[in-house]
């Protein structure tokens, strides 16, 4: 907030400043532009959000930590679900509204001021900001609850912005949507590190992204859902692997994947894979077993038998006597992923038991989403048939009602999804969760508030933190009455 207020100062003290038209380019720097480009700073915020959504920094991200796919070794506080030691809630808080939406926010009006474009160019631009600041925006309210929503980004006449209802801008996010999802053709960005400039794929994405939406309010609001969820499938979602909203990251500095960063740039060795996804996928035989994880650990008589040991979660565990991440997270150009075909298989999975009127049956689906979870890891279509071919795995006999069936394989596929993952176990309930050895913390259902909302916009904040009763990491989202 503070970063906010400060621009906002920055801003009068510019518009005080302002002379008349004829003098006001004598005082322009050719070299320091007044106005970014609007292609410069969509890219721009489709960077920050991807490395934001992919890293795994302690100081801006610890949802795979959350999830449990991830623990630490030497420093756990962040495994003990200590958030606030390193104000993690500020890091993710101003990531997202400085450096994606207002970033977004500045392009669409740039775009809007742009004569040289024609009207049906300016509409698809607008859309496919709008599909990114729908996306931003609910994983906002599905990180704290109550945020700044209709009074955010104009820090002029809003410098300390009230906070919004949660539910209510579910509903104004599918509004926005629906408004924006017919727009997105023609000619959109001509540099779309997404899509490469593909409008049919970026329909797809804002209707894959509305489905999410409407399948999250299923236990408050069905037929909101309802309608929500059959609309999007019936415009047109994402159909396989390639539908899915990645982005490429390159093998130099400083467009590499953030998880290289952490993970092998830093020189640091302080994450190995959790024992809570690990002991759900070793009975299970899974495949993307040699994926997640290294092969680090033998057995000590059969050396060419794998070993996958996860470490204790929330305790000090040894970097080198547990199983560690896979060599893919090490790559400078994995891929970052904010979206894909199995999250949204498995939405349609549950889509049918809710008794939805989408295409396909549930185990379609269920099946659809493990495939394409495999596939995209590099699995084979050998192993994908062998795995769900296993009783434990195979919708028919798996354990549990349906949500256990596809909460269980839901969460197995999201690993380097962290966020959802954790999304997946507040929805779900599964799977188990470790409660971490050294502080037995419950798990979070949310993120505090920043500790800079608390200093400068504390009025707010505190009707905010009463509005959804306490503003705790105990305190249950709005969607999550189950």
């Amino acid at each position: 907030m503070k970063k906010v207020i400060l621009i906002a100062i920055s801003l009068l003290v510019v518009a005080s400043c302002k002379t008349d038209d004829q003098y006001e380019d004598l005082n322009r720097d050719p070299k320091n532009p007044t106005e970014v480009d609007a292609d410069f700073l969509f890219n721009a915020a489709v960077k920050s959000l991807f490395d934001q959504m992919t890293s795994t920094n302690v100081n801006l991200n610890v949802f795979k930590l959350l999830a449990q796919y991830f623990t630490e070794t030497q420093y756990i506080d962040e495994a003990n679900f200590d958030l606030t030691t390193r104000n993690i809630p500020q890091g993710h808080w101003s990531e997202m509204y400085r450096d994606v939406l207002l970033d977004l926010q500045t392009a669409k009006q740039n775009v809007m001021d742009d004569v040289e474009l024609t009207e049906g160019e300016k509409n698809a631009r607008i859309a496919q900001i709008e599909v990114l600041m729908v996306y931003t925006y609910q994983q906002l309210v599905d990180t704290f609850g109550n945020i700044p929503y209709s009074e955010s980004l104009d820090p002029i006449t809003y410098p300390l912005p009230a906070y919004d209802d949660a539910a209510t801008i579910y509903g104004d996010l599918i509004t926005r949507i629906n408004a924006a999802i017919p727009n997105l053709t023609g000619s959109g960005f001509a540099t779309d590190n997404i899509y490469g400039g593909d409008m049919e794929k970026w329909t797809k994405f804002g209707n894959s992204l509305k489905l999410k939406l409407g399948i999250h309010l299923s236990d408050v609001d069905a037929a909101t859902a309802k309608t929500t969820v059959e609309s999007a499938v019936a415009g047109g979602i994402f159909e396989s692997n390639e539908d899915n909203a990645i982005l490429e990251y390159s093998s130099a500095t400083p467009n590499t994947n953030p998880l290289w960063v952490d993970l092998e740039q830093s020189g640091r060795s302080d994450f190995i894979a959790a024992n809570t996804i690990v002991d759900v996928m070793n009975p299970l035989n899974d495949p993307r077993r040699a994926y997640y994880f290294k092969d680090n650990i033998r057995d000590s008589i059969n050396t060419d038998s794998v070993i996958y040991t996860g470490g204790i979660y929330g305790d000090k565990n040894a970097f080198g006597d547990y199983t560690q991440l896979g060599t893919l997270l090490y790559e400078p150009t994995f891929r970052g992923d904010i979206l894909d075909y199995a999250e949204v298989s498995f939405y349609l999975a549950e889509a049918v038991e809710r008794g939805f009127n989408v295409p396909g049956t549930v185990e379609d689906h269920y099946v659809d989403a493990i495939t394409a979870s495999i596939m995209d890891w590099g699995g084979t279509e050998d192993e994908v048939m062998d795995y769900l071919a296993n009783p434990d795995v195979a919708y028919a006999t798996a354990a549990g009602d349906w949500k256990a069936k596809i909460g269980t394989q839901f969460w197995i596929a999201m690993f380097n999804r962290g966020f959802v993952g954790w999304t997946v176990w507040r929805r779900f309930d599964v799977p188990t969760m470790n409660i971490p050895v050294d502080t037995e913390n419950p798990v979070p259902f949310r993120y505090t508030y920043p500790v800079n909302e608390q200093n400068l916009n504390d009025t707010n904040r505190v009707d905010a933190a009463t509005a959804i009763g306490g503003d705790e990491q105990s305190t249950k989202l709005f969607w999550d009455v189950n």
